[in-house]
């Protein structure tokens, strides 16, 4: 894979960890973010910083973007009709729902852009050792292309291709709602365990013997801490996907709305940018 321009649109946590992958790899990246701060950082690495998304576009051969959520996408490319060059490759991390990820499809293809549905699924650190699980859903010609990219950020043995952008969008909802019942599962273990007069410490012990032990072990200590501000993943992200996953399902899920009501919470306690974990705090 050769040099390309590459446009760059949505600095968070997640954007700002795989920007200095694709300019590592030799490409020339123009980066964009709604509000400047995050864009000092990614400059300094060595992108190129566009004042819009339209400018951030010019002359680009690949378009990646990882916004909020997908009003953001609507608001950012859909609703204007950004100028994206016919022919270029518009890669959306953005977690959506797999009504969105057709609606986005639909509307790159009138335009005559390429468009492939990529989430990704895991946290800061494994984004910063480019160490991810990675979806990727599309046309197969334009899901091949994509790979040369997402690869960057990827586990080469967490890359899983679908047949179309809606079914990525649905995996990444899988994962999502996994994440956020396991995390529940967690607090209530605890919860159970130091009313019965177990230690937070001894009751972590007990859980990888369970199956939770992969949250466990991520998500335990910091849950048993009571700090939860190293936010790897924040809640208010997780509850907005947690709004697609219940708008997305023709069925109750009982657990994940529990857990969504927990997050409101949370959030209305002014906690959503705190790490998700923050679900499991002291109720």
């Amino acid at each position: 894979m050769g040099c390309m321009d590459i446009a760059f649109l949505g600095l968070g946590r997640m954007g700002r960890e795989l920007v200095p992958h694709l300019i590592d790899a030799g490409h020339r990246v123009t980066a964009w973010n709604r509000s400047p701060g995050p864009t000092e950082a990614v400059g300094r690495r060595g992108a190129r910083i566009a004042a819009t998304a339209a400018e951030a576009v010019e002359g680009a051969e690949v378009v990646v973007s990882v916004l909020f959520g997908p009003e953001a996408v609507r608001e950012t490319i859909v609703q204007p009709s950004l100028p994206i060059p016919p022919g270029a490759l518009w890669i959306d991390l953005t977690t959506v729902a797999p009504s969105d990820a057709a609606e986005f499809d639909a509307w790159a293809s009138s335009t005559g852009v390429r468009y492939v549905h990529s989430p990704v699924i895991g946290s800061l650190a494994p984004a910063r050792a480019g160490r991810l699980a990675v979806l990727i859903g599309g046309r197969k010609d334009a899901v091949r292309e994509a790979r040369n990219v997402v690869i960057l950020w990827a586990d080469p043995d967490k890359l899983l291709t679908f047949d179309s952008p809606a079914q990525a969008a649905v995996a990444k909802l899988v994962a999502n709602l996994a994440l956020a019942i396991s995390t529940e599962a967690l607090s209530e273990t605890l919860r159970l365990g130091t009313t019965g007069g177990l230690s937070a410490d001894e009751v972590l012990s007990v859980l990888p013997l369970t199956t939770i032990a992969s949250i466990a072990g991520m998500k335990g200590p910091v849950i048993a801490s009571g700090d939860f501000g190293d936010t790897q993943f924040s809640a208010a992200l997780l509850a907005k996907d947690l709004r697609l996953i219940l708008a997305t399902a023709d069925s109750p899920l009982p657990a994940a709305a529990l857990v969504a009501a927990e997050l409101h919470r949370a959030i209305d306690a002014g906690l959503g940018e705190s790490d998700f974990s923050v679900l499991a705090r002291d109720r």
